[in-house]
């Protein structure tokens, strides 16, 4: 039987996502090339390694790495990224931008780009960095937004940009992220580190030691799936031994959360829910409890920390707003009644208990608060530094408690300027303005210009800048507010944005250049971001598609236009480097482990360093509190802090304390009008905005082309919406349409959007409905308070129906309006 070439092509593409087990990891690339048409080439994400078949110039297939035992389905979604028709495939130049040559800004966002070559958009690139420094300085010019770039050692997105962008000046930069800003800020004042970021208790010390472990607004099963570097999926091992725990009765695993999550349906374990933003007053009553059943561990207290008299003297109602901080009073805030507060309190001392916290809830208003009271309850619990008991940050990040094999891994391409170098034009008259601002800040610098705010200790004056730079980074998905970025960015002279796919920042910029995806370009990447399981070779898959280039190509030739592109490229090409940068990781891990010649280990794919040691968090500090003393300015705990407590921040003091907020559900601000709770967590199938572009996945889960609206069937119902009806979500801020999933996971008065949808207005007017479902058009921009200045993206509250009238199109996806 003979067949055409198109009808086996479209039988291989239809196959292309059957199987996520890969050939065997100890193949070499030629040996399976072998055995199929066309070749097959290792490569690197975020949601895993994999290999990828490639035939005719093109990714046919890809498969999980052998070594990955829990693959993630998101691994389906990668052929979208590469092939999907938001690619940015050519260098675009808004219309009215190049047009009125004043810099025009009304219509920005009206989608509308003109196609000019490579060297047009990096002369106009060029001239307005050119005409920033000249007529204003670096004050003027924000090259500081960072997000989640792609995976890879060398071809790290925001290096390449602010090298290229620092070579030629100065520029406001920014301190913080998105992801943990309140936490970040405040656990150094309280337990001497960020400790989101750090290594936490391996996961075998909480399955051999806790007999209680208490998932606090966290959610690992979801989150695990993806990590900052290539994920390994280490710890699913783990959680699915502490499923047959669960399931024997030897370990008690507690979800406290609004919602039944991803991870209570896997586990099967007990569920006690909270009301939205109220984590605080429930802990409140609960070392109120501690305290006057004498439950609390006095010698822990006395030995480890300081400032315990002050914070207990406030829950007793002897200070501040003298109010005693009883179960009672909590049950009215939290909807846990006082009898349930209790229990949780003596459970938390039957015996060894691990607390897993997760970023959510440190992503609201007063976001500060529940982590540091978080501290202060496992302090009052005196577990912290044993085996299976304590308090973590990060367990659902990364791989985060997966024991750590001490692997040295590879640096990357430099961010700075070298030194003994200045950029062209080397001037820091900053004119009075910060060079440095929080991150989640940068809206009020465009809005409120030369306004002074209170920062960790610290004042900032907001830059008057008038031109950004984005790279490899999606403001328009990770800030809140949308109509108020609107606003925002009329105040913009240039935006410039370099990136692969036609996201909303692109279509609210001026100068848009096409990046190729990570898939396109050749680089190495650690396996592991915590467990240093191994290095990958990140082999390019296929030529970069259509006119797109690397960063390191991009930046090259916009630093040619100034002559520093030979400081820039230090004189090597791509793999030059990627060489360089494996050799002196192979000369770091001397005598650790033993790493092959390049070539080989190109060729491999793959390098397997095995599996680290347990280890438990805090147990040094524990041992002996002087030697090993924690980051604090006094050295241990700090319940209270006498350094926050100078600074006289009216909504950040000196120890933990409830704070209202301005807007909260169940009978709290605002809820009269708009009575539901919108939560906008971390998404299950993509990476905040990544991946969402993958058509084919995306369809997925879409309902109606639209984001899913997770809605109590009762509430739905109330409303007289169905599952897969079109829902308009709406408040003050904004309005949106998604689509309705009905689930008894979710209680009456919450609703969830997850983050990372992208942002789809019918058009660029203030108050446009977003045709796909972006929860940040609803969200507040509001500070979390004057210590972090982080976001708030978790107080919101809304009000829903079911829409009527004629459906407009989903306008998130595809290119531009390309006008001749």
């Amino acid at each position: 039987m003979s067949i055409s070439r198109r009808s086996f092509l479209k039988g291989v593409a239809a196959t292309s996502a059957a199987s996520v087990i890969g050939p065997s990891l100890l193949a070499s690339s030629k040996a399976i090339a072998a055995e199929t048409t066309g070749t097959w080439k290792v490569s690197g994400s975020h949601w895993g390694a994999f290999r990828a078949h490639i035939y005719a110039g093109k990714v046919q297939e890809i498969k999980a790495l052998e070594i990955d035992q829990y693959p993630t389905e998101m691994l389906n979604g990668i052929k979208g990224v590469i092939y999907n028709p938001s690619r940015v495939r050519y260098p675009m130049v808004r219309l009215d931008w190049l047009k009125k040559h004043k810099y025009s800004a009304e219509t920005r966002g009206n989608n509308r780009f003109v196609r000019v070559t490579w060297d047009e958009a990096l002369d106009l690139f060029y001239r307005e960095l050119e005409r920033i420094q000249k007529d204003y300085g670096p004050w003027a010019l924000h090259a500081g937004q960072t997000g989640w770039r792609q995976t890879g050692q060398f071809h790290s997105c925001t290096s390449h940009m602010q090298r290229a962008v620092g070579m030629h000046g100065n520029y406001i930069t920014k301190v913080g992220d998105y992801s943990t800003g309140a936490g970040q800020t405040i656990m150094p004042y309280v337990l001497g580190s960020t400790e989101v970021y750090a290594q936490g208790t391996s996961w075998s010390e909480i399955l051999n030691h806790s007999k209680n472990v208490v998932l606090w607004a966290t959610d690992p099963v979801k989150n695990l799936q993806v990590g900052w570097n290539c994920e390994t999926h280490e710890s699913y091992p783990y959680l699915e031994q502490l499923k047959n725990k669960v399931a024997k009765g030897e370990i008690k695993v507690l979800s406290v959360d609004p919602v039944k999550n991803k991870t209570q349906r896997y586990l099967g374990n007990e569920h006690l829910y909270i009301n939205p933003q109220t984590d605080v007053a429930f802990m409140l009553g609960v070392a109120h409890t501690l305290y006057n059943e004498d439950l609390y561990d006095k010698d822990f207290i006395k030995m480890y920390c300081l400032g315990f008299e002050e914070f207990i003297d406030y829950v007793q109602g002897k200070t501040k707003d003298r109010i005693e901080k009883t179960p009672e009073w909590a049950a009215e805030i939290c909807g846990v009644n006082a009898d349930q507060i209790r229990e949780f309190a003596r459970m938390l001392v039957s015996d060894r208990t691990q607390i897993l916290f997760g970023w959510c809830i440190q992503r609201q208003e007063h976001g500060e608060q529940p982590y540091w009271m978080g501290a202060v309850i496992a302090a009052m619990v005196g577990q912290i530094g044993l085996p299976g008991g304590g308090i973590s940050y990060g367990h659902h990040y990364s791989g985060i408690g997966v024991p750590s094999t001490g692997f040295a891994a590879p640096g990357g391409f430099p961010r700075n300027v070298d030194e003994g170098h200045k950029p062209k034009w080397d001037n820091n008259d900053f004119n009075g303005y910060s060079r440095t601002i929080p991150v989640a800040r940068w809206v009020d610098c465009l809005l409120e210009p030369g306004k002074e705010i209170r920062y960790n200790g610290s004042k900032v004056i907001l830059p008057d800048y008038k031109m950004m730079v984005i790279s490899g980074n999606n403001p328009w998905h990770h800030h809140q507010d949308r109509n108020r970025m609107k606003q925002a960015f009329q105040k913009l002279q240039t935006v410039v944005t370099i990136d692969f796919a036609w996201t909303a920042t692109c279509r609210f910029s001026d100068i848009v250049l096409p990046a190729c995806t990570q898939f396109e370009r050749n680089d190495i990447d650690v396996y592991g971001s915590y467990s240093g399981r191994g290095l990958l070779a990140m082999h390019k898959l296929v030529d970069p598609l259509y006119q797109s280039k690397t960063d390191f190509e991009i930046f090259t030739e916009l630093t040619r236009r100034f002559g520093r592109h030979k400081e820039y490229t230090r004189g090597m090409d791509e793999m030059e480097w990627v060489r360089s940068l494996y050799a002196d990781c192979r000369e770091a891990n001397k005598g650790k482990f033993e790493m092959p010649e390049f070539d080989e280990f190109w060729e491999q794919g793959v390098l397997d360093f095995g599996t680290g040691k347990p280890w438990v968090r805090h147990a040094d500090f524990r041992q002996d509190p002087e030697i090993n003393a924690l980051g604090t300015p006094s050295g241990f705990i700090e319940i209270t802090s006498r350094k926050i407590a100078r600074y006289g921040y009216d909504h950040c003091q000196g120890h933990p304390m409830w704070f209202e907020k301005s807007e909260r559900s169940h009978g709290g601000p605002g809820s009269s009008k708009h009575p539901f709770w919108m939560q906008s967590c971390h998404p299950d199938k993509r990476l905040h905005s990544q991946m969402c572009e993958s058509d084919a996945f995306r369809a997925t889960y879409t309902v109606q082309d639209r984001e899913p609206v997770y809605l109590n069937p009762e509430d739905a119902a109330a409303k007289g919406i169905k599952d897969g009806d079109l829902v308009r979500v709406f408040n003050d801020r904004g309005q949106l349409l998604a689509g309705a999933v009905l689930t008894d996971s979710y209680p009456r008065g919450v609703i969830r959007i997850e983050e990372g949808a992208w942002y789809g207005p019918l058009n660029e007017k203030i108050g446009a409905i977003d045709t796909y479902g972006d929860p940040n058009t609803l969200t507040q921009d509001i500070p979390s308070s004057e210590l972090a200045q982080a976001t708030s993206a978790n107080t919101c509250l809304v009000n829903f129906e079911k829409f009527t009238g004629e459906v407009p199109p989903v306008t998130a996806f595809g290119g531009p309006i390309e006008i001749s």
